[in-house]
C-alpha cells in the first residue's frame, strides 16, 4: 500500500509540475525523429537522442518521462525505460531495427516506476541492466524488478569506441539517484535529480531536501565540459539547469 501512494503522489506532482511549467526557447536544435502515442524521440547532438514516454494520471493526462539514448559505431546505451511496456518495446525496435544498433545496456538512474517501468521487456530482449545497489534494493522493497548488475558508487561502460559514465555523486530526488555522461556530446542525464527551468520541486517523498542542492552543486562541479543536460521531465538544456536546480533546493539559513 505505502508503494501505491507513493508512486499516485509522485505521478499527481511530476503532472502538476508539468502543467506549471512555462514554454522556453530551446538552448540548441533539437530533431524529432520519431513519434506515437506511447514514445517520442528527439535528437539533442549527433549521437544523442531523448526518449519521452508518458505517466497516465486521471486528474492530470499524460505525464511526459524523460530518459537518453547515446549511440557510437552501432552501440547504444539507454538511461531510463519508458515508463511502460509498449513503449519501451518500441524504443527497442527503433534502436535495433531503424538505427541497427545493438542495445549494450539499459540503466535506470533511480528506483521510480518512470526510470524502471519498461524493465521486464529489457529483459525479455536480453539486454543488460545495470543500476546503483541502492536502487536495485529499493526496487526489491517496491515489488518492481530488478536490474541484474549493481554497482556501488561509480560504473564506466563502453559504447562503440567511446565511453559512458554514471556516478551516484549524492542524494536528493531520492537516495539512489544518478547521473550519466556521455563526453562524445558533451551530454549529461540528470534525471529527476536535475529540474527543467521554472520547475516546482515536485514530488518530495523520498528526497533528501538537505542534500539536494549540495549534491547539484557537486555534479557540476564534476562535469565542468557539460553542454546539454537532460532532467527527468520536461526540457532539456545547458548547465542553467543544474544552478536553477540548486537554488530551487537551497536550504534556508
Amino acid at each position: 500500500m505505502n508503494s501505491i501512494l507513493r508512486n499516485a503522489g509522485f505521478i499527481l506532482l511530476c503532472a502538476f509540475t508539468f502543467q506549471c511549467t512555462s514554454l522556453k526557447k530551446k538552448d540548441f536544435d533539437t530533431r524529432q525523429v520519431y513519434k506515437s502515442d506511447k514514445l517520442i524521440i528527439l535528437q539533442l547532438a549527433p549521437n544523442s537522442y531523448q526518449h519521452i514516454s508518458y505517466l497516465k494520471t486521471n486528474d492530470f493526462g499524460n505525464v511526459p518521462c524523460n530518459g537518453l539514448v547515446v549511440v557510437d559505431d552501432k552501440e547504444a546505451i539507454i538511461f531510463d525505460t519508458p515508463t511502460d511496456d509498449k513503449g519501451s518495446e518500441e524504443l527497442i525496435l527503433w534502436l535495433t531495427e531503424t538505427q541497427k544498433c545493438k542495445i549494450k545496456a539499459i540503466i535506470p538512474t533511480h528506483f521510480h516506476d518512470d526510470c524502471l517501468g519498461g524493465l521486464g521487456i529489457f529483459e525479455k530482449y536480453q539486454i543488460p541492466s545495470y543500476a546503483n545497489e541502492k536502487t536495485i534494493a529499493l526496487a526489491k522493497e517496491n515489488d518492481s524488478i530488478l536490474p541484474q548488475n549493481g554497482f556501488k558508487d561509480s560504473l564506466s561502460l563502453v559504447v562503440g569506441n567511446e565511453k559512458v559514465t554514471v556516478k551516484f555523486v549524492g542524494e536528493g530526488h531520492t537516495v539512489d539517484n544518478v547521473v550519466g555522461y556521455f563526453p562524445k556530446d558533451e551530454i549529461m542525464f540528470g534525471g529527476c535529480l536535475i529540474k527543467e527551468l521554472g520547475a516546482t520541486r515536485g514530488y518530495l517523498g523520498d528526497a533528501n531536501l538537505k542534500a539536494w542542492s549540495s549534491t547539484v552543486l557537486e555534479v557540476k562541479a564534476r562535469y565542468p565540459k557539460v553542454k546539454i543536460v537532460v532532467p527527468g521531465h520536461g526540457d532539456a538544456g545547458n548547465q542553467k539547469l543544474l544552478d536553477y536546480t540548486a537554488r530551487l533546493f537551497k536550504p534556508k539559513e
